[in-house]
């Protein structure tokens, strides 16, 4: 059953991702894996919102990194600077985003095609310049040191601990996105991936639905960016260079567009191969090309479409 049919199959999916977060501990020997899940589901949170953005709504970002570094950088300059606990300096990063992203995108969402896509990208870089050129407020090149993330007297150090409240954020993101994707709201989408003529002409706002899910879009992505901080306790800008957003593309396009589990299936193979080829990094570029080009001429609807319709086939 596709998830566009929605209801009890997404219920069982969301409980099956729930289990499946909750037993794999179990097979992870040491700390290396469990950053490495982290990782996964990290990059998984962004291109579930990201999803939302390409998969559904048809609107190409190739800047979304920026939104995951300032969610970092927010979070670094909140705590340590302004004396934030780090869940209200989370908010606080995820408020930044949603705002440049609704300022940015009233006027670059109206573009259409490739024009888009270069926006975005121009946006992408500009971004990434700042956070190269400021130094006091990011560390300019070198990065910055991000504190604990604490709560009271509750520091979480562990990757242990890490591992289950990025896993929770997991989920609480994807429940978010299949209640949006299931509601008008999603419909919306939808219709304006497949005829935005002919829902512009049925009444509903266009440009207003664009600049929601755009920013919805950058909010998931600025929670994973402050996630990420704190776990790795250092950010760079590195994080909202070109290269990051075009990974996050290309787990969409892996995984399956206007498909929310398949953007965490695409995440996670594409963080694992990412992991498992770091000395070929030298050619990460060639990588993520071949894997795109592989995708779209093997697999152009994506992983878990594909097997899911090669399942329905057979039964």
């Amino acid at each position: 059953m596709s998830e566009r049919r929605g209801g009890t199959s997404n219920r069982w999916a969301i409980l099956l991702l729930a289990g499946a977060i909750a037993l794999l501990p179990a097979f992870l020997p040491n700390s290396f894996y469990f950053d490495l899940a982290i990782k996964a589901m990290l990059n998984a949170l962004v291109c579930i919102g990201l999803n939302l953005m390409i998969g559904y709504a048809g609107q190409i970002s190739l800047g979304h990194a920026a939104f995951f570094a300032i969610g970092g950088y927010a979070s670094a300059a909140l705590v340590a600077g302004a004396g934030l606990p780090a869940p209200l300096a989370l908010v606080a990063g995820a408020g930044m985003s949603a705002l440049v992203a609704f300022v940015v995108g009233r006027p670059i969402l109206r573009l259409k095609g490739h024009y888009l896509a270069m926006a975005t990208l121009g946006f992408g870089i500009i971004l990434h310049t700042v956070f190269m050129r400021e130094t006091g407020l990011t560390g300019g090149p070198d990065g910055r040191i991000v504190p604990a993330f604490a709560v009271g007297a509750l520091r979480l150090t562990r990757l242990e601990h890490w591992y289950w409240l990025v896993g929770g954020a997991l989920v609480l993101g994807v429940v978010v996105a299949r209640l949006l994707v299931d509601s008008a709201f999603g419909r919306a989408l939808r219709g304006l991936h497949d005829a935005e003529a002919a829902v512009s002409a049925v009444g509903v706002d266009v440009a207003a639905i664009k600049v929601r899910v755009f920013v919805i879009s950058a909010v998931y992505a600025s929670v994973a960016g402050s996630l990420f901080a704190h776990v790795e306790r250092f950010i760079t800008p590195g994080e909202s260079g070109f290269i990051r957003s075009i990974e996050f593309v290309t787990m969409v396009v892996l995984g399956g567009m206007a498909s929310t589990f398949g953007a965490i299936a695409g995440a996670a193979v594409l963080t694992v191969l990412t992991q498992v080829s770091a000395t070929f990094a030298d050619y990460k570029h060639i990588v993520l090309g071949t894997i795109l080009v592989f995708t779209m001429a093997v697999m152009p609807a994506g992983i878990v479409p594909t097997l899911a319709r090669t399942f329905s086939r057979r039964k």
